[in-house]
């Protein structure tokens, strides 16, 4: 393929060409999914491709053209988009990249796919992720690791590492993951992508399989600020289904051309003198912040004091909700099952120990622990009270700005293999875990190439809850500088990765 991919265009673009009649839906998905096979060998960013829902999809956006009604078929009419194999679709498995779920075929559709299908995407298909989100490289995912489409040797980051890839190497124009602690932001920043977090409670989490259930929301993947605002408008909103969801009725895109003058941005000094930051990282987010004080911005350094703990919180709360979460897999319902043993004990742990990878045995193991009596007031509680602590420095530095500025991870993709102990694994989201503690949105905002590395940089856009559009703009605005994100130059212009 010479000429530019149908997925690396994006939703105005193909709208346009729709609309013009230069090319139909059904081209647009068979294009797509050539695209995919041919490139795809080079990135393994997914799973499973949906030929079969993608066709349909596509065939329902041009008899809305044929009918001369575009607008009919949806607000995403005709774009390509693909979703983290941990959010259930009818037709596909879903399997959280773990042998636990191998085999396990949706039910049903998760909330938040269907509405993004609902307003005219074409669903390509399932997307690698570390098994059940647990991790930042993508490396434990059973069925083998993502790459950086940046840097083949390179980690696209985590949990959504597929989800990021896909839409780095210009395989899919919107994609989906999940964020219980900087999984969509981190890889985002890897991968050199505007990627959202949502405040919790935006976008439903019906039919996405939990990791903490009080921490994990679903975000959009895209290459430019207007796409994500879009995806938002198309997945937010109260979902009978889902109790924690709420009724917002935002239009993410409505405030993008208002620019950053007269807003207040919040700074904060802990995160920028942080342990650990690379200074090619840090250099990347002190040019952002003063492109934005050229563009009228107010910069006001801000206190989290308790920001410090997030950390220590976050591996307390998320390995007890995620032992939790996955104690239904018991190989008996769904799931892995161990054969031949004489009892129902020795099957479960067989099945457990064998269906679940490293990481979610150790966070299971962990989970239990601080659970167990005589550990649970020691541990859990006092997690739970530096989660209000924590959401309480947000509430109170958000009296003096509209939105904070940080770093998104304290270094670009790492090489495979190159982070094995898990606790230096886990500081990959050290700015990152603090926002899903609180609930408040966040985002990555691509800003150019590290010095050294050559590798994308992000720099983190956190709002007060519910007033995402706050980092939308502000994002948009730095858009005006960098530019939307770009395809990874080994697929850019229908490349595919040679």
């Amino acid at each position: 393929m010479t000429s530019k991919a149908f997925a690396e265009m994006g939703v105005a673009e193909l709208q346009r060409g729709l609309a013009a009649k230069e090319f139909s839906a059904r081209e647009v998905a068979e294009g797509s999914l050539a695209r995919i096979s041919l490139a795809d060998p080079k990135v393994h960013a997914f799973l499973e491709v949906t030929e079969e829902l993608a066709l349909k999809a596509a065939d329902r956006v041009d008899a809305a053209v044929a009918a001369g009604n575009l607008a009919s078929a949806g607000a995403l009419a005709g774009v390509p988009a693909a979703f983290k194999d941990n959010m259930n679709l009818v037709g596909t498995r879903t399997t959280c990249s773990s042998q636990m779920l191998e085999n396990y075929r949706s039910a049903y559709t998760a909330t938040c796919v269907k509405r993004i299908i609902d307003a005219g995407g074409i669903p390509l298909g399932k997307l690698n992720m570390d098994e059940f989100a647990f991790g930042s490289s993508t490396e434990t995912s059973a069925f083998g690791p993502t790459c950086n489409p940046w840097d083949a040797e390179r980690v696209p980051g985590g949990s959504s590492g597929g989800s990021a890839a896909a839409v780095a190497a210009g395989l899919a124009t919107v994609s989906l993951g999940s964020d219980t602690g900087g999984s969509i932001r981190q890889p985002g920043s890897f991968c050199g992508l505007v990627a959202v977090k949502p405040t919790y409670g935006v976008v439903s989490r019906y039919g996405v399989v939990a990791f903490g259930s009080s921490l994990d929301q679903v975000g959009p993947f895209t290459r430019s600020v207007e796409d994500a605002a879009l995806a938002l408008n198309a997945m937010a909103g109260h979902d009978p289904m889902d109790c924690t969801s709420q009724a917002v009725t935002t239009d993410f895109t409505a405030n993008l051309a208002e620019g950053v003058s007269g807003m207040r941005l919040g700074v904060v000094p802990a995160f920028m003198e942080a342990e650990g930051l690379q200074p090619e990282v840090k250099v990347k987010v002190q040019e952002a912040i003063e492109q934005l004080r050229r563009l009228g911005a107010q910069i006001v350094e801000v206190d989290l004091p308790n920001a410090q703990a997030a950390m220590s919180a976050y591996y307390v709360l998320g390995p007890c909700e995620a032992f939790s979460n996955l104690a239904r897999f018991d190989s008996v319902r769904y799931g892995y099952c161990d054969a031949g043993h004489g009892d129902l004990n020795g099957q479960y742990e067989a099945s457990r120990a064998k269906g679940f990878g490293p990481e979610a045995r150790r966070r299971i193991m962990l989970g239990s622990y601080l659970l167990s009596a005589g550990v649970y007031d020691t541990y859990y509680y006092p997690a739970q009270q530096v989660r209000t602590l924590i959401t309480r420095d947000y509430q109170h530095a958000y009296e003096q700005v509209d939105c904070i500025v940080a770093p998104v991870s304290p270094r670009t993709a790492f090489r495979f293999g190159e982070v094995t102990d898990p606790t230096e694994m886990y500081l990959s989201d050290m700015f990152t875990i603090s926002i899903n503690i609180a609930g408040n949105g966040g985002m990555s905002m691509p800003v150019g190439l590290g010095a050294d590395s050559k590798l994308p940089v992000g720099v983190q856009l956190i709002a007060p809850q519910f007033k995402d559009e706050n980092m939308l703009r502000v994002a948009a605005a730095l858009e005006t500088v960098y530019g939307p994100a770009p395809v990874a130059p080994a697929f850019a212009d229908g490349k595919v990765g040679n």
